[in-house]
Formats: C-alpha cells, structure tokens, sequence
C-alpha cells in the first residue's frame, strides 16, 4: 500500500475490481472508514504510485500499470460519508497523459513550476509533461528501469538511480545527463532524495553483501560518496529516504520495518539521532509537507505509515521544549502554495525558488505570510536550529551506545545541548537558592553582608542560563490516546549532563558552584564563640577554608569530565574507523 500526504488530504493506492484506483482520504478523518469510498477511477489496471501538486492540494498525479498517467481533482463538497440510500461517487481523471509504451511507476511534480510532471515508466524512460497542454516535452533515456528520482529544490536539476546500478543527475532541459556514476552494488532497490536547497543528494541502497548503505554525495563532483557508504544493518527491505529542509533532519523509513530512523544532516555527514520504534511493520509511508505541522505542540515532523492494508497510523516527531510563544529556531520558513514560474517560462529555461510563507502567521492563526525565498538564510543563521525530534513513540532508542553522537539521544539537537544543560542545571539551582532563601528568613543572624556579596558573584553566571524549566520527555500517542511521558526526569538529566560533560564543561562547572552559600549554616554559629568584628573576621575565615576543598573537588570534577570526553572521542573515531573497514572487507569478499 503506498501513500501520499499533504496537509488538507492522504491518497491510498486501493485494490478495487473493474480497474486500478485510489482513495483520498481527509486528514482529519479518524476512526473506521466506511465499508464504501468514493473511489478516484479511471485506470485499467493497478495503481502503482500518486503525488500531490505541491501549489494545489486538491490536485493529485497517479501512475499505473496500464502505462498511463491521470491527473485529478478531488471535488470541493469531498467527503467519504453519504447518506444510507446514497452510493458513493467515484472520481473521473481530468487529464490523461499517454505516451509510455510500458507501466508507469513513478509520478513526481516539480516543487518550482506550476504543473509539470515527471514520470517514470518501464520503457527505460522519464518524460516530462506540461499537464494543462497534456503532452509530453522532453524525455530522459536510461539504460534500464529507473528505481527512484528527486528534484533540486529549483526544479531544474533531477536525480535518478536505476537498476543499472548507476547513479545520475540530470540537467532536464537539455535531456542528458550531467554525471553518470556507480551507485550502490547491491542488486536490490535504491532509493535518491534531493537535500533540499543544498548542493547533496542521499542514497539508500544495498551492498554486495546485502548490507543496507547509506550515502551523501556532491553533486559537482559524485565520483564517491563523501566519507563512503555507511552500513545501516542487514535488513532485507528497501530504505526510504525523507529530507527535512527545517531541521536539517534526514529520515529513513524502510519497507517492512517497524522503526524510523533520523538523522542530523552537519559538516557534511549524517549524524545519528534517535528512531522511533514499533512493533507493527509499515508497508508504506507519506511525509507531510512543513506548512501542515502543528507548530503548538513543537511537531518539526509527521509521518503516516500503513499497516497490514488495515489502517494508517500517524507518528508525530516533537522537540521536547516547554515554550508559549513561536519557535523560530525550529520553525524556518517553508515552501509555500505559490510557484516561482509558470510552464511555459521553466521549459524557456527559467530557473528560479518558490516564495516561502512565515510559519510564524499560521501559528497566529492568520494567513500564511509571504516571505521571500531567500529569507532562509538569514533566518538560518544559527545552525543548531536542526533539532533531535522526539517522536510520539516509545523509547529513543539506545542501541549504538559507544557511538558518542548516538548517545545523545532524541531531545535536543547536538548544538542546542548547551542550552538544554543550562535549562536542567537552573532548575536545579532554583530549589537551592530556595532552600537557601528560606534558611535565611529563618535565621537570626542579620548581619555579615560580605560573605553573601561574595556568595551573588559566584551564582551570578549560572543566574544568566535560561530559567525556563523544560524536562525532555519522549511523549507517545496513538489515535485517541492522551500524551503520555516515557522518560522521567532523571534519566534526561543524566543523559544531558553526559553530553554537557563534552559541550560545556564551564557551565555544569557554573552551576555546580551554586551550593557555596549554603556554608551559611557555618557563620550561623560563629556568634556562639565571637561577638562583634571577631564574628565577621571569623565568618570569613570559615568561608575560606570552606571554599578551598569545593573548588579543589570542583576541579577534579572538571578533569574527571575532560578526560571522559577524549576517551568517547577517540572510542567513537575507533569504532567508525573498525566499521569502514568490515564495510571494505565484506566488499572484498563480495567481489
């Protein structure tokens, strides 16, 4: 069962008789659907693969196995129910595009230029259509059956891979292409998606030896991937690559799996993040677009993934972050409902970004804010806005433990974990300095103000962290079901403080400085054998010595830590450096 999804509808390819067809189904459509849908018709056999136009959400592309393509427009009134004595109404094409002499296996609209379409077919072919002239205007030969294709984020670039084992991206409007490489040797399916604004593709694919790969390339030069294949597992099904171009997040979901994987996309490698795990297997799953999120909730992601053909179940990937305002560093803008050419000026060689709208705005409730689409550079400026999204799933997955950057687990991204440190450390620090405000309204002793200055300076540091006291917590949810937390407090303020043991070591160092004022207790005494100035000259005494064996345990700490930070580093290089090197043995014996 494949799936596409954007934010009014999800298409569902559906066994029918009497012909292929699909079904559109309203997104917020819940609980069991009726025994009878309206079904979109008009194909003579099965229905291989749909996509959404990326300017209209009623309009919808399929491919068959019949060799042709249809286009669609779901009706205004749409709705699956009908009264009891009514018969659903089916949906009729509103274009057919015939011209593949074999079946049609992949549609994909261009994300720049209003209604053309690319479809792969079994004739070792991908035409590209003008869909309101319904004619094909340019063609793409290969060698053999393209697997998998991706545009630029301008539309004027593609990416391809195919059964050939070849990796190819194509200048489309001069119908060749640009670089023809090897891809990945496995004989299974690869799959190709476009990162978005940069200069990168990633790959999923199999190695000889059945090894599900990994790989990052540079377009300009694609000789290689960058760093080589990296070895995901063994598992038999074909990985999905999804790109998120707001958190520089890459997610793959693979057929037959019952987990999805993501990963952070920095200085030029997939870091590892988490996965959402189920025990149900997905037979296939559908992203939303960015401007269908709920920006409320922290959702940077959400997917809905098909079981057993007998329902579909969304999975929503939150930042873990008590917020009341707009996250604009989660919250980049986004691709919005308007192109940035028409047909006819993309096939005259216009390349151009489509305008992107503020999410901001939709967060306000108001209409979506046109912004231009450069905006994103300046409001990108600081990278560590690609945050680890905390799925509405269970456990974030542990299991590469000695890898330092997959022991970060999923809440905060891996420049965001300095704040993330100094939100637990203050919280922490706020129950001391209160248990410290009540010592003191409780006490008798008034006077001594030298100590207590000098007790302000040193918490005045840790005072400048952000007090907002969020606790990252995993939330899961199925259909229906209330937000739940499966991790408590201390186990993310454990794994936080590990991660800040390598990030920011002057912080936790900061805020564990914060219990000195609590000598108070000490100089509380000193009247008992002192009065007048030989107090206060006492008081400080006391302070002192007091203070000399925290900031000795102080800086043993701090060496503890740094000497723990080297060992994971030099650990986690090993470890990539030993897994490499199987990857380049099993290859060896492959051949």
């Amino acid at each position: 069962m494949s799936s596409q999804a954007n934010p009014k509808y999800i298409s569902v390819n559906w066994e029918a008789g009497g012909g292929g067809a699909f079904a559109v189904i309203p997104i917020n459509e819940k609980g069991r659907l009726p025994d009878q849908l309206p079904l979109f018709r008009g194909h003579t056999a099965v229905v291989l693969d749909t996509d959404w136009s990326p300017f209209n959400d009623s309009l919808i592309a399929s491919g068959s196995d019949d060799g042709k393509a249809f286009i669609y427009k779901v009706p205004d009134d749409f709705t699956l129910r009908t009264e009891d004595d009514e018969a659903p109404q089916d949906v009729a094409p509103i274009q057919k595009l015939t011209g593949h002499s074999r079946k049609v296996g992949h549609v994909l609209f261009n994300p720049a230029a209003e209604n053309i379409l690319a479809t792969s077919s079994g004739d070792y072919t991908i035409k590209l259509w003008d869909i309101e002239a319904g004619s094909p205007r340019l063609t793409l030969k290969h060698t053999d059956i393209v697997q998998s294709l991706s545009w630029s984020a301008n539309g004027s670039l593609m990416v391809t891979t195919s059964r050939d084992k070849k990796l190819r991206i194509w200048d489309v409007r001069q119908e060749k292409p640009a670089h023809v490489v090897p891809g990945h040797t496995g004989a299974k399916n690869s799959r190709v998606t476009w990162m978005g604004e940069h200069d990168r593709v990633a790959t999923t694919g199999f190695s000889k030896m059945s090894d599900r790969q990994l790989g990052l390339w540079d377009i300009r030069d694609p000789k290689e991937p960058i760093g080589g294949f990296d070895m995901l597992d063994s598992i038999s099904g074909v990985c999905i690559p999804f790109w998120d171009d707001g958190t520089q997040c890459l997610y793959l979901a693979g057929k037959g799996d019952g987990n999805i994987r993501y990963f952070e996309y920095e200085n030029d490698k997939f870091e590892p993040l988490s996965e959402y795990k189920s025990g149900d297997p997905q037979r296939g799953v559908a992203f939303l677009p960015k401007r269908g999120i709920n920006t409320h909730e922290n959702e940077v992601m959400r997917a809905f993934k098909t079981v057993n053909d007998a329902y579909i179940e969304p999975i929503s990937f939150l930042v873990p972050r008590r917020a009341e305002v707009f996250q604009d560093d989660i919250f980049p803008p986004t691709a919005g409902l308007k192109p940035a050419m028409s047909a006819g000026e993309w096939f005259d060689g216009k390349d151009a970004l489509p305008p992107k709208i503020d999410l901001a705005s939709l967060y306000a409730g108001e209409e979506p804010a046109e912004v231009p689409s450069d905006y994103k550079a300046t409001a990108r400026a600081p990278s560590p806005k690609a945050p680890s999204p905390t799925k509405k799933a269970p456990e974030p997955a542990p299991e590469p433990a000695p890898s330092a950057s997959a022991s970060r687990g999923p809440p905060p991204s891996m420049k965001e974990q300095t704040a993330s440190i100094k939100d637990l450390a203050s919280k922490f620090t706020d129950d001391k300095d209160a248990s410290s405000s009540d010592n003191e309204d409780s006490s008798s002793f008034e006077e001594i103000p030298k100590p207590i200055d000098r007790s302000e300076k040193h918490s005045h540091p840790a005072a400048a962290a952000p007090t907002e006291k969020s606790e990252p917590t995993a939330l899961s949810r199925g259909l229906g079901d209330a937000l739940s937390p499966v991790k408590d407090k201390p186990d993310d303020f454990s794994r936080a403080t590990q991660v800040a043991a390598g990030q920011d070591t002057k912080t936790q160092i900061r805020t564990q400085q914060q219990p000195v004022p609590a000598s108070k207790s000490t100089i509380e005494e000193l009247p008992s054998s002192d009065g007048g100035g030989g107090g206060k000259k006492g008081a400080e005494t006391n302070l002192k010595s007091s203070e000399e064996p925290i900031q000795s345990s102080l800086a043993e700490i701090k060496s503890l830590l740094e000497r723990q930070t080297r060992t994971m580093s030099e650990q986690s290089e090993e470890i990539r450096s030993l897994t490499k090197e199987v990857g380049r043995l099993k290859g060896k014996l492959g051949e």
